[in-house]
């Protein structure tokens, strides 16, 4: 029997029941992870789902046909919602608006399931005060070559750095290659000021770290680790703490402490090993709503830095952008739909130019994630700094755009 061809099944999940269609369906085939798999992972990890994403204005970003099939960003809920699902209107820069799920019970996270909903993707915000952020996001997002130790060595800085400036932070595994460090802060400051405090502590990790960290706005320029402090912005989201990754396998977004964080591997922490987990030692963020912080610290950081010159790099991008500084000329090889398909353009452009593509470290691929109102495309850029003049091929390179499946639009 298929999984098209499976009765629906109705969970009961506390005082709610949500009906379950097509429950065999697989959602992350290589890990063999079924619809099912995924609502009864989320009914019972939901106290700690909820911690993370509980309460606030969420991004549905939903797998239809599975992982590796088209999928799609949804920041308006369904229509088609149960009476009991709780929506938030959160207003935009481009002047939209949308009303957003908000989950707050583990029945809403099941019936996210069944939407094919793999990830969690929550506002720093809470429901009842959209314009004021509740959370600091820390996002260590290693470049093309980076290792696990030298992640850990800069979230050890932002450690110190945190602790400097009077905030407590709470390491999680990205869930892909990189950290995550929580900041619970009063909910006093406007979004730019938070991310100005972001962008203060960015620079900071990078002063004290320069050889481990950067925080580089263009991607030609890092190195190492890039403290991402624009996840700060207003319309970003993150996986939150227990979100399921839109991996293969099926990789968890997971909380851990400060010590755990150098001996741990990211890739065991999975759909089928988190509960197990959960039982065995619990919630290591239990205590992250207790330790709100102030951001006074940062904000005096930023003030300093602004006196020295030092501006805000999405500004300064816009009036530099033909004149910046980078290392060398960079072509565009390869543009497409799925990440997989910018890849294989890619590795078939380097095939075809073997003795230029020796010249090329990790770090000189750069896969760029292009977000558009309700989905991804990728495109693949080369950068020629350590290729020699006489291999770099024509500029402007000819765009090439590998087709495949379109992404559905957002409801």
């Amino acid at each position: 029997m298929t999984a098209k061809q499976t009765p629906a099944v109705t969970l009961r999940v506390g005082e709610r029941e949500v009906v379950l269609t097509h429950p065999d369906k697989l959602l992350i085939p290589a890990a063999r992870v079924r619809k099912i798999d995924l609502a009864n992972y989320y009914v019972a990890l939901a106290q700690g789902a909820l911690r993370g994403a509980g309460g606030r204005p969420c991004v549905l970003v939903r797998h239809p046909d599975g992982l590796g099939g088209a999928f799609f960003f949804q920041k308006r809920a369904p229509a088609s919602r149960p009476d009991w699902v709780e929506v938030a209107q959160l207003n935009y820069a481009s002047g939209r608006s949308a009303q957003e799920l908000v989950p707050r019970q583990a029945a809403d996270l099941a019936w996210m399931a069944n939407l094919a909903c793999l990830e969690l993707h929550p506002h720093p915000v809470r429901a009842d005060d959209p314009d004021h952020p509740d959370e600091l996001r820390v996002d260590l997002d290693p470049v093309a070559g980076v290792e696990w130790p030298q992640i850990v060595q800069v979230a050890k800085v932002v450690h110190a750095v945190l602790d400097d400036a009077g905030l407590v932070g709470w390491p999680k595994t990205s869930g892909s290659r990189g950290v995550h460090v929580l900041v619970r802060i009063e909910r006093h400051w406007a979004y730019d000021d938070v991310r100005r405090a972001a962008l203060a502590l960015a620079r900071e990790v990078e002063r004290r770290a320069p050889e481990l960290a950067t925080s580089a706005w263009h991607k030609e320029q890092r190195r190492g680790v890039f403290v991402d402090y624009n996840q700060n912005a207003r319309d970003r989201t993150v996986c939150s703490a227990y979100s399921v990754r839109a991996r293969p396998d099926a990789r968890v977004s997971t909380p851990v402490d400060w010590r755990e964080l150098p001996r741990c591997d990211p890739a065991a922490f999975t759909l089928w090993t988190l509960p197990q987990r959960w039982r065995s030692k619990g919630d290591p963020h239990e205590g992250i709503d207790g330790h709100a912080g102030r951001l006074d610290v940062l904000l005096e950081w930023a003030a300093r830095d602004s006196a020295q010159g030092l501006e805000d790099a999405p500004a300064a991008a816009l009036r530099t952008k033909r004149s910046r500084s980078v290392e060398g000329p960079l072509i565009e090889v390869a543009r497409a739909d799925k990440e997989s398909d910018a890849q294989a353009a890619a590795q078939a452009w380097r095939e075809s130019h073997p003795e230029l593509a020796s010249h090329l470290a990790p770090r000189d691929v750069l896969v760029d994630r292009m977000r558009g109102r309700s989905s991804l495309w990728y495109r693949v850029r080369i950068n020629l700094a350590r290729v020699p003049q006489a291999l770099r091929p024509p500029l402007p390179a000819a765009k090439r755009r590998v087709q495949a499946p379109k992404t559905r639009a957002s409801s």
